[in-house]
């Protein structure tokens, strides 16, 4: 059964005011599967309501990338065209928002050799630096949703139908998203006030370093001076708050890119570049990947690491305990933005500036003297579970936890 127009109204004004919280005049791409268009045409209805202007929407179709792949020859893959570049950065430098409707199918490009996304990826990744300068410094509004599609709805209900699993999953999403609260908008203003009192607790102690103790993880990662931990809402360069990710349960902030030493094991699948990467381990060494290992998907994260030298080195480290609503569905997503926020979680490659004290004004040069890594990926992967304990070393030297069996193990206030 199709979800109600007032659920998915309630919804799409969500995306809009809570998400990029959209202001007066000002303009909006928004980036959505083609299955999506009935939520899509919503979002839109609720940004003009809320005065935006210039609202464009890009759509993407399954079928005509995966036709893509399967025909295009590497050097079409390998050009970014530059009309594509000029669109994006002058959308942002003109200060306009970007909402990406997100329901990537797992296994769309099952099969296909994955050194060609992987070239794609790298391609966009190079031509886009400035584009995504403005989203990773939050200097404008920028959010994720996510909506069901046919290959998402396969592959996290593959015993039902798609009409039966595109309803469960409807109800996932509207739960872990807050939309069946009578009053969602106020039901996230509630949830980021928890997640700011989380992120001042951890912001005061200036952990020097986080020891990760689980069954195919002992992990050291050492935190930079003055790092910041995020979480909740953001605030862009214009003062507006903004959610990043619809839904998020994580406090997160940045490691040392040269500060990081042992094993780590995934504890969930990574869906890269339509491939997923399962049960597998990282081996690193001051900061770097030195071995690797996965059950499936080897190659694809082959290719993820040699993108360049910064996609073998951690961007970022976020805390979420396993009781989280996602978490608690019991369901895998295949979908990193619920995946990620069942768990705690690290990501390959870039780091975002903001997580170090006046990082978003700094030079790269500066930025990797302070121990921040940039690379054109980032790509979270879920490490954590009930098994899971932290210990954090503080800055006079002692040893204290702050996760047991995969929660919260300090005072959060």
């Amino acid at each position: 059964m199709k979800p109600s127009e007032d659920v998915l109204r309630k919804y799409a004004k969500l995306a809009i005011q809570t998400g990029v919280n959209i202001q007066k005049e000002q303009a909006l791409i928004i980036n959505a599967p083609i299955e999506g268009a009935d939520f899509v045409h919503k979002v839109v209805e609720e940004a003009y309501a809320a005065g935006a202007e210039n609202v464009q929407v890009q759509w993407n179709d399954e079928v005509l990338t995966r036709l893509s792949y399967e025909n295009e020859p590497m050097r079409v893959l390998e050009d970014f065209p530059d009309w594509r570049v000029q669109k994006m950065t002058e959308h942002v430098k003109n200060g306009g928002a970007i909402l990406q409707v997100y329901a990537p199918n797992p296994e769309l490009l099952k099969g296909i050799d994955p050194k060609k996304p992987a070239a794609a990826n790298k391609a966009a990744g190079q031509a886009l630096t400035e584009y995504r300068d403005y989203m990773m410094n939050d200097r404008i509004q920028w959010s994720i949703v996510a909506i069901p599609t046919e290959g998402w709805v396969k592959k996290v209900y593959p015993q039902d139908d798609v009409e039966e699993g595109t309803e469960k999953l409807w109800e996932q999403i509207f739960s872990i998203t807050r939309v069946d609260h009578e009053d969602p908008i106020e039901a996230w203003n509630a949830h980021n006030e928890t997640l700011r009192r989380a992120r001042e607790v951890l912001n005061d102690k200036q952990y020097k370093k986080l020891i990760y103790k689980a069954p195919g993880t002992d992990l050291t990662i050492e935190l930079p001076e003055n790092h910041v931990w995020h979480g909740g809402s953001a605030v862009a360069e214009t003062g507006a708050a903004f959610n990043p990710n619809i839904p998020t349960e994580e406090v997160f902030t940045m490691p040392h890119r040269e500060g990081v030493n042992g094993t780590v094991t995934s504890t969930k699948p990574l869906n890269y570049n339509g491939h997923l990467i399962e049960n597998f381990t990282l081996t690193f060494k001051d900061g770097k990947v030195v071995d690797y290992k996965a059950e499936a998907g080897q190659d694809v994260l082959e290719q993820l690491l040699e993108t360049d030298e910064g996609s073998k080195r951690l961007g970022e480290v976020a805390l979420v305990p396993h009781s989280s609503p996602i978490s608690q569905s019991n369901l895998v997503f295949f979908n990193t933005l619920f995946d990620e926020n069942a768990s705690c979680h690290i990501a390959l490659g870039e780091a975002y500036p903001t997580n170090i004290e006046g990082g978003a004004e700094m030079s790269q040069e500066e930025l990797r003297e302070r121990g921040v890594n940039t690379s054109l990926n980032h790509e979270d992967f879920m490490i954590g579970s009930a098994e899971l304990d932290i210990d954090a070393v503080t800055k006079d030297g002692k040893t204290e936890p702050i996760f047991r069996d995969g929660e919260w193990a300090i005072d959060l206030g």
